[in-house]
């Protein structure tokens, strides 16, 4: 997890059609803690969902071969149910619920250790990549954390 960076996702351990599974390793040090919270480190939700948005966004790069963009467009029903510290091994999953028309829902996950720390149902849209760059960036990041080479059912 290079949070200054906002890279959340680590490694991809499994993806298919319908789903993926990833890992994200919560750095010991991050400039985020340093406000979040004092003497009291926390991972700030806004992170954890971002984190389930990425695994999201790579499952519909994977399933439209890096034809289409994946945005944020709407976080549904966010339950954060315990506290993630900082040197934390997350568990992050998403599974399709519906695409079409340029628009995706998925089921997310974050956790650890098989305990559920949070969930939420999001809403990405997808367009072209807006420039060649960000595609380049996209592909490079994707074939960082294995997505390309990710086991398939």
């Amino acid at each position: 997890m290079r949070l200054e960076y906002f890279q959340m996702i680590d490694r991809v351990l499994a993806v298919g059609p319908e789903s993926i599974e990833a890992e994200a390793l919560v750095p010991a040090a991050s400039p985020v803690f340093e406000g979040h919270f004092p003497g009291y480190p926390l991972v700030p939700g806004v992170l954890l969902v971002e984190t389930m948005a990425q695994a999201a966004g790579y499952l519909l790069l994977y399933r439209q071969d890096f034809a289409r963009m994946p945005f944020l467009a709407a976080v549904k029903e966010a339950k954060f149910r315990n506290f993630v510290p900082p040197e934390t091994r997350l568990e992050v999953s998403a599974r399709l619920a519906h695409d079409g028309s340029g628009y995706a829902v998925l089921r997310t996950g974050v956790a650890r250790g098989g305990q559920r720390l949070c969930d939420a149902e999001l809403t990405l849209r997808t367009l072209p990549f807006p420039t060649p760059e960000l595609e380049a960036a996209m592909r490079a990041q994707a074939e960082r954390i294995g997505l390309a080479a990710a086991p398939r059912p």
